[in-house]
Protein backbone atom coordinates (compact mmCIF):
# COMPACT_ATOMS: atom_id res chain seq x y z
CA UNK A 1 0.00 0.00 0.00
CA UNK A 2 0.96 3.44 -0.81
CA UNK A 3 2.49 5.97 2.15
CA UNK A 4 0.61 8.64 0.36
CA UNK A 5 -1.95 10.14 2.38
CA UNK A 6 -5.78 10.14 2.15
CA UNK A 7 -7.51 13.09 0.70
CA UNK A 8 -10.88 13.40 1.80
CA UNK A 9 -14.04 15.14 0.19
CA UNK A 10 -14.62 17.29 3.35
CA UNK A 11 -10.77 18.04 3.03
CA UNK A 12 -10.93 19.62 -0.45
CA UNK A 13 -14.58 21.15 0.90
CA UNK A 14 -12.37 23.05 3.70
CA UNK A 15 -9.56 23.40 1.00
CA UNK A 16 -12.39 25.07 -1.47
CA UNK A 17 -13.32 27.64 1.58
CA UNK A 18 -10.13 28.98 2.95
CA UNK A 19 -7.00 27.25 2.19
CA UNK A 20 -5.82 28.86 5.02
CA UNK A 21 -7.66 26.78 7.38
CA UNK A 22 -7.15 23.81 5.48
CA UNK A 23 -3.24 24.20 5.82
CA UNK A 24 -3.31 25.08 9.57
CA UNK A 25 -5.31 21.78 10.27
CA UNK A 26 -3.84 19.51 7.89
CA UNK A 27 -0.22 20.63 7.47
CA UNK A 28 0.62 22.18 10.64
CA UNK A 29 -1.56 20.69 12.55
CA UNK A 30 -2.90 22.94 14.84
CA UNK A 31 -6.23 22.81 16.43
CA UNK A 32 -9.29 24.43 15.60
CA UNK A 33 -10.10 27.71 18.11
CA UNK A 34 -13.61 26.72 16.92
CA UNK A 35 -14.50 23.61 19.42
CA UNK A 36 -18.14 24.67 20.37
CA UNK A 37 -19.30 25.87 17.24
CA UNK A 38 -17.79 22.60 15.65
CA UNK A 39 -19.58 20.55 18.70
CA UNK A 40 -22.82 22.61 18.05
CA UNK A 41 -23.02 21.76 14.46
CA UNK A 42 -22.09 18.61 14.51
CA UNK A 43 -25.21 18.17 16.94
CA UNK A 44 -27.81 20.08 14.48
CA UNK A 45 -26.28 17.75 11.83
CA UNK A 46 -27.79 14.73 13.97
CA UNK A 47 -30.98 16.33 14.77
CA UNK A 48 -31.43 16.59 11.54
CA UNK A 49 -30.77 13.04 10.50
CA UNK A 50 -33.04 11.92 13.18
CA UNK A 51 -35.84 14.38 12.20
CA UNK A 52 -35.33 13.21 7.88
CA UNK A 53 -35.46 9.22 9.13
CA UNK A 54 -38.51 10.30 11.09
CA UNK A 55 -40.39 11.93 8.39
CA UNK A 56 -39.44 8.61 6.14
CA UNK A 57 -40.70 6.62 8.57
CA UNK A 58 -44.07 9.11 8.57
CA UNK A 59 -44.19 8.97 4.66
CA UNK A 60 -43.64 5.12 4.51
CA UNK A 61 -46.48 4.92 7.00
CA UNK A 62 -48.62 7.41 4.33
CA UNK A 63 -48.09 5.79 1.38
CA UNK A 64 -49.01 2.23 3.46
CA UNK A 65 -52.70 3.87 4.40
CA UNK A 66 -52.86 5.03 1.21
CA UNK A 67 -52.76 1.81 -0.23
CA UNK A 68 -54.95 -0.06 2.19
CA UNK A 69 -57.51 2.98 1.44
CA UNK A 70 -57.26 2.24 -2.30
CA UNK A 71 -57.76 -1.41 -1.87
CA UNK A 72 -60.97 -1.01 0.38
CA UNK A 73 -62.53 1.49 -2.19
CA UNK A 74 -61.41 -1.57 -4.94
CA UNK A 75 -63.94 -3.57 -2.23
CA UNK A 76 -66.61 -1.61 -2.35
CA UNK A 77 -66.71 -0.53 -5.98
CA UNK A 78 -66.62 -4.48 -6.64
CA UNK A 79 -68.89 -5.46 -4.19
CA UNK A 80 -71.48 -2.46 -5.16
CA UNK A 81 -71.29 -4.09 -8.70
CA UNK A 82 -71.94 -7.31 -7.93
CA UNK A 83 -75.17 -5.61 -6.00
CA UNK A 84 -73.71 -6.93 -2.44
CA UNK A 85 -74.21 -3.73 -0.90
CA UNK A 86 -77.75 -2.38 -0.81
Amino acid sequence: MSQEPLIRASDIGQYLFCHRAWWLARIQQVPSSNLAEMAAGSAAHTRHGRQMKSAQRLQQIGVGLMIVAALLGLLLLWMLIRGSVA
